[in-house]
């Protein structure tokens, strides 16, 4: 809300504010990936370690439309339904994953692949929403 509250009425986003939610996200991400059993190591609360996370700092005056921060949680409804049915196929896929590992050792590659492209989905439907940092509508897309 700080942030939304600020690029209306004064168009700016702090690059401070900026680094604190891409730091949380980094963060976020990090845990998100051993959890669901894409990265082995323990996520570290400082290093980036194998999932990196790159969103450009934008210049609100420039980049950033000073009223669509407004209706954005709008326009991203189709994306949040797409993503509950495509969270629920997460879950399933992370169940088998397991198994999968439990008795082979190895995380079956199209299951990876689609845990890993719903999550970046979701983070670009996130940058587009929460963080602002964006007004590029998030395609509808696994890749990149």
């Amino acid at each position: 809300l700080p942030v939304l509250l600020l690029i209306v009425f004064r168009q700016k986003y702090p690059q401070w504010w900026f680094d604190w939610n891409l730091n949380v996200i980094k963060f976020s991400m990090r845990i998100g990936a051993y959890a669901l059993l894409l990265r082995d190591e323990y996520p570290s609360t400082d290093e980036e370690q194998a999932v990196h996370v790159d969103i450009p700092y934008p210049n609100a005056k420039e980049d950033l439309n000073r009223y669509l921060p407004l209706v954005k949680w709008f326009l991203a409804i189709p994306h949040y339904i797409v993503l509950f049915f495509l969270g629920i196929g997460v879950f399933v896929a992370w169940i088998i994953a397991w198994f999968a590992i439990l008795f082979t050792g190895r995380y079956p590659r199209g299951l990876f692949d689609y845990i890993v492209g719903v999550s970046r989905w979701a983070l670009r439907v996130e940058a587009y929403v929460l963080l602002l940092t964006t007004d590029k509508y998030p395609p509808f897309s696994l890749s990149e």
